[in-house]
């Protein structure tokens, strides 16, 4: 179950809530995967430059929501004003791999960041997903710039052996503020049909859906149907359109589309698959707009999808558990195997997560698996983590496995307990602020690394 989200924020700062925007309290069964495209992040030069160094706002606001529900930040990719954003389920992470981002500036003739696409590709359970988020030129008069530029960004190809291109996947997810408006209809005719929600009268005018009848590479995308308002143009905090001098004509600027490699070659007359021939298949449950939100002048626009698929991967590389009970005053052993054909490596590493953790670099400690090694069989190896580097408060934890070679976490344990120490309340402060910085310089010396 896949959530997908495309939001002009406008350089606005997060809203205070986003419970309906992600349908955290939705009777279906709990997303799999969360896809957050935003454009016009706040994007001035000292904002973007601090960003760089640090998570900037909207991702610490997203992580500070979803990492207490048990998602974690898989990847994220920021161009400017873009930025796209995947967070996954503990349970799908050792079934993610070769998790690859780009990105592709088309403003002022590709020199410039403010427009363009932003790519996070992967292989999930064996199939190929790429998902792209876009930034087009805007205006009515631009709908050919708007598919020059978008063909432009299609054609990226990621840096690595063995990546398919964009259009070479699986499938494929195409949203963002795209910027095509409603043709030939005047102002007071557009808004009208909005009135009486006549929606179908403004479909054949959108265009977007003219393209896809004339242009051949755009063809093969699928988008559901617009059954919602125009998301463009709203004065702030409100839902009415635009009553600046500008008045803008309302349009889907909004957009999510998608494409299945090959689902029209592969089709029969009838329109349907072959067993054999169907490995991946993607349903659309919900296509919908979100009004209430009003800090820009565009309304968020979400799909939830359904993918089913067939796993070509089902076995994880690393499988670990804690050996025995754990607690904050004993050293500790980890016990793990891999399959063979794991790209082991010296930098490959072991970490320590709160259950609740929100990126791969948010361990509490780590263990490389080759230096804290202490014994080895074909069958299995054990890993030493001292009593120094565990939480005297305790609480829930989970082991993850770092494969360097593939940038990614390939082996995720059952969660498990750390008893708390004992002597906690009876430490000297002196002496557990001591133990605390040591273990931040840990953290430290390893992020180095």
């Amino acid at each position: 179950r896949l959530h997908l989200v495309t939001w002009n924020v406008g350089t606005a700062s997060p809203p205070p809530d986003v419970t309906s925007l992600l349908e955290l309290n939705s009777l279906s069964p709990a997303t799999d995967m969360y896809v957050i495209g935003l454009q016009e992040v706040n994007s001035r030069i000292t904002n973007f430059l601090s960003d760089l160094a640090f998570d900037d706002p909207w991702s610490i606001f997203f992580m500070t929501v979803l990492s207490p529900l048990g998602y974690i930040k898989l990847s994220s990719v920021r161009m400017q004003g873009l930025l796209l954003l995947i967070f996954v389920k503990h349970i799908h992470l050792p079934f993610i791999r070769d998790v690859h981002t780009h990105y592709m500036r088309t403003g002022l003739y590709g020199y410039w960041g403010n427009k363009g696409g932003v790519t996070i590709r992967m292989s999930l359970y064996g199939h190929t997903v790429c998902f792209m988020n876009c930034h087009l030129p805007a205006h009515m008069e631009n709908t050919e710039q708007r598919l020059d530029d978008f063909e432009k960004i299609l054609e990226m190809q990621f840096e690595g052996e063995n990546i398919p291109s964009t259009l070479d996947h699986d499938v494929l997810f195409w949203f963002g503020d795209l910027n095509f408006r409603i043709a030939d209809y005047g102002i007071h005719f557009v808004r009208e049909s909005i009135n009486n929600k006549r929606y179908s009268l403004l479909w054949e005018k959108d265009q977007l859906n003219m393209a896809k009848k004339s242009e051949a590479f755009l063809q093969e995308f699928i988008e559901g149907p617009l059954q919602f308002k125009p998301t463009y143009k709203f004065d702030l905090y409100s839902d009415v359109y635009d009553t600046s001098e500008k008045k803008r004509k309302p349009a889907w600027t909004d957009r999510i589309l998608w494409r299945v490699k090959n689902l029209c070659q592969n089709a029969s007359k009838e329109g349907k698959f072959s067993e054999e021939e169907q490995t991946i298949s993607v349903t659309l449950n919900n296509y919908i707009s979100h009004m209430s939100y009003g800090i820009s002048d565009h309304k968020p626009v979400t799909g939830t999808f359904g993918l089913e698929l067939k796993p070509l991967v089902s076995d994880p590389l690393v499988t670990l558990n804690p050996e025995g009970e754990w607690s904050a005053e004993r050293d500790v052993l980890i016990s793990y195997s891999a399959v063979p054909e794991l790209p082991s490596s010296a930098w490959d590493w072991i970490g320590l997560f709160k259950v609740s953790f929100r990126h791969v670099n948010d361990y509490v400690t780590y263990a490389w698996v080759e230096d804290d090694e202490i014994s080895s069989n074909k069958d299995s190896k054990q890993v030493y983590m001292s009593a120094a580097e565990i939480p005297d408060t305790g609480g829930e934890f989970l082991l993850c496995y770092y494969s360097n070679n593939l940038q990614s976490i390939v082996g995720v344990s059952q969660p498990f307990q750390i008893r708390p120490s004992r002597t906690l309340t009876e430490k000297d402060p002196t002496q557990e602020e001591s133990s605390r910085m040591q273990k931040s310089d840990n953290q430290e010396s390893h992020n180095e690394a």
